[in-house]
Parts: structure tokens; sequence; C-alpha cells
């Protein structure tokens, strides 16, 4: 089960990286949760909506490590921004119920990101 589920959070941040929105959509439950140090999102739409508004932001995003037990999953990766924030390091915490994304829980320093917050988590299209 957990090998799956790494499989599935990988393929959900890989194409995060390649900003494949339909793709990354597929691996979303439609009542999945989005938890992080600036927002809380929930909904497929809201979470669809706020990966949009941070993929615009970022130049690339590459995976260092991928772990799981039972149905969690643990990405570590590198996020590269355009300067004045640059290289952002992550995790995320997802949790995976029947090949579907029902949460995904952030950890990052959310300091560089904080005059960019609106426009990320905006409830606009």
């Amino acid at each position: 089960m957990s090998e799956k589920n790494i499989a599935i959070a990988s393929a959900y941040y890989e194409a995060m990286n390649k900003k494949d929105l339909g793709k990354l959509a597929t691996f979303l439950h439609a009542d999945v949760r989005l938890i992080g140090p600036m927002a809380e999102v929930h909904g497929k739409e809201a979470v669809l909506n706020s990966v949009k508004h941070f993929s615009a932001l970022f130049e690339s995003l590459s995976i260092r490590e991928r772990f799981g037990l039972g149905d969690k999953a643990v990405i570590i990766y590198d996020v590269a921004f355009p300067l004045p924030i640059g290289l952002s390091r992550g995790s995320s915490l997802l949790t995976i119920e029947e090949g579907k994304i029902t949460r995904v829980e952030l950890f990052y320093d959310a300091r560089p990101f904080e005059k960019k917050r609106d426009e990320i988590f905006s409830k606009l299209g």
C-alpha cells in the first residue's frame, strides 16, 4: 500500500513541476484539504486554484526524498523561485485513500512568501 501511495504522491509533485494541472487534478479527491503555514483550503477546485497560482511563481520543483507508511506519503522537495525568494526547501505529508489524495499538509518557511499570500490563495480563478 505505501509503495503505491508514494508513487501517487511523487506523480502529483512531478505534475506540479511540469505545471500540468489537468494531470495534477486526477490525483485529488473531491474533498481534498490543503493545509499550510499561510492558509488552509478545502475542495478540489480550491486546491487546484492555489496550485495554479503557486506554480505560476516557481521555476522548477525537484523531489529530494520520498517515503511512506500506510495511507501516508512524505515528499521532501526543493522549489526554485526567481530572486528575491530563490531556493525554498519544503516537505509535504499526504494522506491517500483509495488512490486519491485527501489531505496535503505543507511544511516550509513561509516568511519569503508573505507578500505573495493573497496571490497564491486567491479565491478567484
